[in-house]
């Protein structure tokens, strides 16, 4: 019997290229593998997002570049988090047995204290019981999740556990952190500091729907300096960073020609980024070009989003059913 795999994506808007190489390449190679569940998280983006603007709009495009990436709906299960409400019954149940100090001391939470101190609600602080819904819901054991996302992953490992020592049951398995890589991929971004994210502004990130012309201007635009002054000299995180991004999309030869300009002081970031900026547009070629064609197709996004809300259903109704039934919850009549 295959594992199952379950993650998602926030779905305040584009995929960038920290989703693609991180968890959605995960998800391409995983599918033949496993049992997997992929959904769009559009419930999670109402603890920032609590009015968001057009959030069909933005979930849709979500979809779209998750089939556009590789995802097969065949396959795989890809579906609206809030098109299954089973979530937010065992988001409920969960809640139950979730204490406060532990969910205030998460990393997370904090960290969006501290930026959004006007916005702090109860979905904020609760987050990582959500979490632990979206993957406990369908038995997941293996996530594809980032650094930032390992605490809360633990905090799922936690919930599951004491639900099963609360009702003297062994129901939920522990899930675990998984990539197909020797570490969690962390993409930086391009405004010199953190990973590569739209909390972080749209300047710092490529979009897999963004045009040659945009991801150009993007790139040239990103944060450098006066260059070394000193052979082999430690590289400053903001250009670290590009070199870490030129590791990802550019080849080996690329990036070892200019690793050698930068250590022999000769460097010149103007022709280093035009470099970087092209291999950007080569590598995202393949999936903006299926962007196009599938946002034209609103048949085919209909049978995938029905498909999968079936296929999640399925399985969330089962788990639904017996948690009920572990608790003690039945009909009277």
């Amino acid at each position: 019997m295959k594992e199952t795999v379950v993650s998602g994506i926030r779905s305040t808007g584009k995929l960038h290229l920290g989703n693609y190489y991180g968890a959605l390449s995960n998800f391409v190679k995983m599918q033949d593998a496993y049992n997997c569940f992929f959904f769009i998280a559009d419930l999670h983006s109402l603890t920032t997002h609590p009015t968001p603007g057009d959030l069909s709009r933005t979930v849709r495009e979500v979809v779209v570049e998750y089939l556009a990436a590789g995802i097969n709906p065949e396959t795989s299960t890809i579906y609206v988090q809030s098109d299954v409400p089973e979530v937010a019954e065992l988001y409920l149940y969960l809640n139950m047995n979730a204490y406060l100090g532990e969910l205030e001391r998460a990393t997370a939470f904090k960290d969006k204290v501290r930026a959004n101190p006007d916005n702090v609600n109860a979905g904020l602080l609760t987050y990582p019981v959500l979490m632990a819904s979206d993957i406990l819901l369908h038995h997941g054991t293996k996530v594809p999740v980032g650094k930032d996302q390992e605490q809360h992953l633990e905090m799922t490992r936690t919930f599951g556990n004491r639900f099963n020592r609360l009702y003297n049951v062994d129901y939920f398995q522990e899930a675990m952190a998984f990539s197909y890589s020797d570490k969690l991929v962390k993409i930086p971004g391009l405004d010199g500091n953190g990973k590569m994210g739209k909390s972080n502004g749209d300047a710092s990130c490529v979009y897999l729907s963004d045009t040659p012309e945009v991801i150009r201007k993007k790139v040239m635009r990103a944060v450098s300096d006066a260059g070394p002054t000193e052979m082999n000299q430690p590289k400053p995180e903001a250009i670290q960073n590009l070199f870490d991004l030129m590791k990802v999309v550019s080849t080996a030869d690329t990036l070892a020609h200019f690793e050698d300009l930068y250590n022999n002081c000769a460097i010149r970031y103007g022709d280093f980024k035009k470099q970087l900026a092209e291999d950007m547009v080569l590598a995202t070629e393949p999936v903006r070009s299926r962007i196009n064609d599938i946002t034209n197709d609103d048949e085919y996004l209909k049978k995938v989003v029905r498909l999968g809300a079936e296929k999640a259903s399925e399985s969330a109704r089962k788990t639904i059913r017996e948690v009920r039934e572990i608790i003690g919850i039945k009909k009277l009549f």
